[in-house]
């Protein structure tokens, strides 16, 4: 099941809206407005973001200055914007949350979290630099070997995910596509 706050009234033209089956043969039900016949479609939304790594392999993380999760910390990551592509929206949370200079690298790991209606992308990132200017949303920025990560603290399953696969990858020494469902 997944949770959502349904569609009150028409992005159209203000109506309340009534959740049936639209006209046009769909078979979900929709949120449709009786007035001007408007169908509203629910999409999940993108989370982006990047694994930013030191040549040391030290990883970079973000302590959460903002809810859900305040002071718990995560990969940089966060909602894409329209007009942006997967990622652009990565390079830009990284920027945005940890204040760190990077070279994406490619998709590294996609997660679909039904329940919450979001897919999660990480991209693989090289660190150019060991100097962050962390954003509003984040307490601090650090760096971080496997063995000092908190794995206790870690806000996401979805960013704990990524780490493991990250870590099990580059002990292995290749790197894949992670595609990763999280019930």
């Amino acid at each position: 099941m997944t949770f959502r706050s349904p569609i009150k009234h028409c992005r159209a033209c203000g109506t309340a809206v009534v959740y049936r089956l639209p006209d046009d043969g769909d078979t979900k039900q929709r949120a449709v407005c009786p007035a001007c016949n408007t169908v509203h479609y629910e999409n999940p939304l993108n989370v982006v973001g990047t694994v930013p790594v030191m040549a040391d392999g030290r990883v970079l993380l973000c302590k959460r200055n903002i809810e859900p999760r305040w002071g718990k910390w995560t990969l940089p990551a966060g909602f894409m914007e329209l007009d942006e592509t997967t990622a652009q929206g990565a390079a830009r949370e990284t920027d945005e949350e940890a204040g760190a200079q990077i070279r994406m690298g490619p998709l590294f790991s996609l997660l679909n979290v039904r329940r919450v209606g979001q897919v999660h992308l990480f991209y693989q990132a090289t660190l150019l630099s060991d100097l962050f200017n962390p954003g509003y949303e984040t307490i601090e920025a650090r760096l971080f070997h496997e063995e000092e990560v908190p794995w206790d603290e870690i806000a996401f399953r979805t960013v704990k995910e990524t780490l493991e696969a990250y870590f099990a990858d580059r002990k292995a020494g290749a790197f894949g596509l992670h595609c990763i469902d999280i019930e």
